[in-house]
């Protein structure tokens, strides 16, 4: 690849926060890439959107991340993943790559996980869809799937509720559910989940294994971009990553200065004036 292909950034949108967790996962394995993330603050959360309205924010958002020349365009939404990676891939064509969270978890189960009973949560959106559903299937290697729909969760983790006694009882509630008996590992299939993990984690008491799927993704990113010859080389520094909102929320910029460990600018950027 030329040299100017990899040096440009690789884009990062999701609804919210619950994207951060992958972009900072990126930011971890990749620490010479520079990073244009943006949150769709007005619209959050995708959970519970149409496919439709799904398709057009992730087609505005592209429009922006192509402005930017991002090389790559990672949705980090099990819900834009859900309902607009294939149309997102084809309204990008060939100015930039596609990527989406889902194919590597599923990717990251077929390996993993090949026989046995594994339990999903995620949006209305993601587990309406049936989307991990067929393409576990697809692989053929005896994966019971077992998917919950915990739509409270990510507006929760949106206004800041991850510590606390009524995280607690909304996630005890959901675990506990019929569905999700005899599980042997747990898939977080929204990107807000992470922030969670840790609750989850300690409600199943080490029976069953919480698969956070940002560090999956982040490896796939990383194997992509070596395989197509477009990662960036060492550079001067620490790159200067980007943010852009829909809308302006305090509680984003908090939660991203905390998540980079840096001061960051959030630049505002409304998809429809």
């Amino acid at each position: 690849m030329t040299p100017d292909l990899t040096t440009r950034p690789i884009g990062v949108f999701d609804s919210g926060i619950g994207g951060l967790t992958v972009a900072r996962a990126v930011a971890r394995v990749l620490p010479h890439e520079r990073l244009i993330y943006f949150g769709d603050t007005a619209h959050l959360p995708y959970g519970d959107k149409s496919t439709a309205a799904i398709q057009a924010y992730a087609v505005k958002i592209c429009d922006l991340l192509l402005k930017q020349q991002c090389k790559v365009i990672l949705i980090a939404c099990n819900s834009a993943s859900a309902a607009a990676y294939e149309l997102v891939r084809e309204y990008v064509g060939s100015k930039a790559r596609v990527l989406n969270v889902i194919d590597p978890i599923v990717a990251h189960i077929g390996t993993q996980y090949a026989g046995r009973t594994v339990g999903l949560i995620g949006t209305k959106q993601t587990v309406n869809s049936n989307v991990y559903r067929k393409k576990i299937d697809d692989l053929d290697l005896g994966v019971q799937l077992r998917s919950l729909a915990t739509p409270l969760l990510a507006p929760m983790i949106e206004e800041g509720f991850f510590d606390n006694s009524i995280a607690g009882n909304i996630i005890e509630t959901y675990l506990t559910n019929p569905t999700l008996d005899g599980i042997e590992a747990l898939v977080l299939a929204c990107t807000h989940y992470p922030l969670i993990k840790k609750q989850i984690t300690d409600f199943y008491r080490e029976r069953v294994q919480v698969l956070d799927a940002s560090d999956v993704v982040a490896a796939h990113v990383r194997e992509y971009l070596e395989q197509q010859q477009l990662a960036a080389q060492a550079g001067t520094g620490a790159p200067a990553h980007h943010f852009f909102v829909s809308d302006f929320t305090r509680s984003f910029e908090e939660s991203t200065r905390i998540f980079f460990g840096q001061e960051v600018q959030l630049e505002h950027y409304p998809l429809w004036e």
